[in-house]
């Protein structure tokens, strides 16, 4: 069977289907990705799933909106759910099946016909899971390419539903600059204007908040300073990373560099300024979140996001399903 697994967050619900994904397609890049994975934590994780045999922890995929697909999960979705409660973080779960022949049918041969699936979130995981599989492949010499290790569990959602959270950052110091220097150092790539006292989220693409010194800036990138044609070039992420971090607090490896943090949206704007105004850092940037569009076309382009760009919410419940591989 297939089945829907819908959350609700904040009086949003998106609807996903959940799937064994083909290990071929991971490994040949019909499915795709847009972050770099760490052989450490691939490794651990695919400790996890040799030992229990079994995907027990979901992928997160995204895939273009299909409106016959929609169909089908709409009319699963109007019958009464075989599991539904709240998690104590406050987030629904909601749980079908989809028994009908002709419907699994009809699932199975739209996936098949689809160009691309993307991993919004879960790279390590994805990457554990098909690895293992591809393991089972190489060490069985009886393989016929129907066994279940073949597969490896996703929930995939339809792009239009997904939203991306903005993920921001904090720095420990301003790398030998007065609050005032920092300022005038920006001003040479971006327009800077003050905001008072409260951090303040930036309104478009482009625009970021400052949040230094009991004040609040709202600083956007000058015309010139990136390129709208790059798939990367285009971040505000990369522009924060290259014009901010770089140029002027001197950070140039964003994975290693103990001066810098990295904050969620879902923990608000408030934590940033909590962290700022206790000491602990002296400056933070919140960042306007990427797009479902930014990350296919990353993906698409076979480029790479810098580190810590998207952060999604709701997270896959783990254990609600189990895949096993046996």
């Amino acid at each position: 069977m297939y089945y829907v697994y819908a959350q609700t967050m904040n009086g949003k619900t998106q609807y996903g289907l959940v799937v064994g994904a083909s290990v071929e397609d991971y490994m040949t890049g019909k499915i795709k990705k847009h972050e770099l994975t760490r052989r450490d934590k691939e490794e651990d994780r695919m400790k996890h799933v040799r030992v229990n045999d079994a995907n027990i922890e979901p992928v997160f995929f995204a895939y273009p909106d299909n409106r016959e697909l929609n169909e089908i999960v709409t009319k699963t979705t109007a019958q009464h759910p075989e599991y539904d409660f709240v998690s104590v973080d406050g987030v629904g779960h909601h749980f079908w099946l989809i028994q009908d022949e002709k419907d699994i049918q009809r699932i199975t041969e739209f996936f098949a016909a689809m160009p691309a699936m993307y991993i919004a979130d879960g790279h390590h995981r994805s990457a554990a899971a098909a690895l293992v599989g591809a393991e089972k492949v190489k060490n069985n010499p009886d393989h016929t390419g129907t066994e279940e290790y073949n597969y490896f569990m996703a929930v995939c959602f339809p792009d239009s539903q997904l939203t991306i959270i903005d993920y921001n950052r904090v720095v420990k110091d301003l790398n030998g600059l007065t609050p005032t220097e920092f300022i005038q150092k920006l001003e040479k790539n971006f327009t800077v204007e003050p905001t008072g006292t409260e951090i303040q989220r930036p309104s478009s693409l482009h625009n970021f908040s400052v949040y230094l010194d009991g004040r609040s800036f709202s600083v956007t990138a000058k015309p010139g300073t990136y390129n709208d044609n790059d798939p990367i070039g285009q971040l505000d992420v990369t522009i924060t990373s290259n014009l901010v971090l770089d140029e002027i607090l001197g950070i140039k490896d964003l994975r290693s560099d103990k001066r810098i943090d990295f904050v969620g949206g879902i923990r608000g704007l408030d934590e940033l300024k909590k962290r700022v105004d206790s000491g602990e850092m002296a400056l933070a940037l919140a960042l306007y979140p990427v797009s479902m569009k930014q990350l296919m076309d990353i993906a698409d382009t076979g480029n790479i996001m810098p580190p810590k760009t998207t952060w999604f919410e709701p997270k896959l419940r783990s254990g609600l399903v189990i895949h096993k591989l046996h």
